[in-house]
């Protein structure tokens, strides 16, 4: 192979990668649950019945035995008024987004429920705002599940590049293609069939889809939901543990409107993004408030701290609240005065993120007329970040000299026989880029990504990115593919 590289003028960076982000969208807990649940059987999907919920799983035989009615909804009009007071706030109060539009508008069923799915996968590790746009150019670009199947990876990535998780992107496309080659170009029409077939939709997509496309009246959980639910029922219990999750299951498919059972989930999701929101939920503004017992436990500790009720007040509590109910505020973390009904339900212990190093190079060949070229390659087809190019790397070793013969392998084996003495230690690779220019970027979270319209102003972070690798990487995209072989 003809040596790539006659001289190196940038030389090789530590550069710390977190193995996992954070994401902050509103779908996040049913993204995480799906992972989980993609490939086991799917819940039988029986008639519930006014107060039971769905037909019981074997392992809810077990949680029902250590769950009071007061977590449950009693009976027909109660789940009545609740089906009744949501909906009429969300036909009044809902927002006006471009999938619901589609939704509503959109005749076939199968370009129906393609839009859905977009938005619902778009909207697993994102916020609202940040997906608009990007929905709105996507849709313009693959209307149909035709179009999105015949597109490239390359082509959806550079599309999706901002909204990160790039895997879900990855997987759209693999769905897409098997319902043009495999299933006649047809979506599937009930959540049971959308799970099994197709790629990187679990239980919550599949629901979503089912119910807002095809009015299928299946109940959805994702963390709004959850989070609503269990302030409704004054659950505390991690609501991602197994027993409470099939617990919030079974409410969600016993409160789902049969009539209006899209519209039904959207506005339970709508109500937790809006209004029952993580740490300052809008109480006043709830439609199902009256029947929220997480409320009445605030009103009844305000009473009680007032003085106001002497002996024990007339309001309904937990019977099993001594430590048993497998719903109620664990023992260890009591209620707090302080929080309300942020009380319910309580946050389960994250354990912290592991950090993997590696080591990149950044290598250039010069070219005529003061240009370079920069050798990137492509990462695996799976993993992290699959599929996607980079500048090569090598997980980093625990001494100067074996990390030198590591990743002087990796860039030999890319680009040919390199002069080893070339070779050096620059810095960390987010700092040295910082370093050429003044300013520098403070931490940003998920919810802050920035959309396509709005990197026009982009954070000094991602100016000194750019202006980085500006005088250096050649536009021609052909020049870059033949760097990279």
């Amino acid at each position: 192979m003809t040596p790539l590289v006659s001289r190196l003028s940038r030389l090789w960076a530590i550069m710390r990668k977190p193995r996992a982000a954070v994401g902050s969208g509103h779908r996040r807990q049913a993204a995480s649950q799906e992972r989980r649940q993609k490939h086991a059987k799917s819940n039988s999907q029986a008639k519930p019945s006014a107060c039971d919920g769905l037909a019981r799983q074997p392992e809810e035989v077990v949680l029902q035995a250590s769950v009071s009615p007061y977590h449950l909804f009693r009976d027909v009009a109660e789940v009545t008024a609740f089906r009744r007071s949501l909906l009429s706030w969300y036909d009044q109060e809902k927002r006006d987004l471009p999938w619901r539009r589609r939704a509503e508008d959109e005749v076939d069923p199968d370009r129906r429920a393609y839009a859905v799915w977009v938005s619902e996968v778009m909207l697993q590790q994102t916020q609202v705002a940040t997906v608009i746009n990007y929905y709105t150019g996507w849709m313009q670009k693959w209307p149909t599940l035709q179009d999105l199947a015949s597109a490239s990876l390359e082509e959806v990535n550079q599309l999706w590049a901002g909204l990160g998780y790039y895997s879900r992107g990855r997987r759209l496309q693999e769905g897409a293609r098997k319902v043009v080659e495999e299933l006649g170009g047809h979506m599937p029409r009930t959540a049971e069939t959308l799970q099994q077939l197709l790629p990187g939709v679990g239980r919550y997509t599949a629901g979503a889809i089912a119910s807002i496309a095809f009015g299928q009246a299946t109940g959805v959980v994702d963390g709004n939901v959850a989070r609503v639910l269990c302030r409704v029922r004054a659950i505390g219990a991690d609501p991602s543990s197994t027993l409470v999750s099939q617990r919030l299951w079974g409410l969600a498919q016993q409160l789902v409107d049969p009539a209006r059972p899209g519209d039904f989930n959207q506005a339970a999701m709508e109500l937790g993004a809006t209004v029952c929101t993580p740490q300052r939920p809008l109480c006043s503004r709830c439609p199902v408030q009256s029947l929220c017992r997480a409320r009445q436990r605030v009103e009844r500790e305000q009473l009680l701290a007032s003085r106001s009720l002497s002996g024990n007040p007339d309001v309904e509590e937990c019977a099993l609240n001594t430590g048993q109910c497998q719903l109620c505020l664990p023992a260890s973390e009591p209620w707090d005065q302080t929080l309300g009904v942020v009380n319910f339900p309580r946050k389960a212990s994250r354990k912290p993120p592991r950090e993997e190093s590696s080591a990149t190079c950044v290598l250039e060949q010069p070219g005529a007329l003061g240009g370079a070229q920069i050798l990137l390659v492509q990462r695996p087809n799976s993993g992290l970040l699959a599929g996607l190019w980079e500048f090569p790397s090598v997980t980093w070793e625990p001494s100067e000299q074996l990390q030198r013969k590591a990743l002087l392998q990796e860039l030999q084996r890319w680009a040919g026989p390199l002069p080893a003495t070339r070779l050096r230690h620059l810095g960390e690779v987010f700092r040295v880029y910082q370093g050429q220019q003044p300013g520098t970027c403070k931490g940003s979270k998920r919810s802050q990504v920035s959309s396509p319209c709005s990197r026009k102003k982009p954070c000094m972070g991602q100016q000194v990115l750019d202006n980085f690798f500006r005088p250096h990487i050649t536009t021609d995209a052909s020049n870059l593919n033949s760097a990279a072989q």
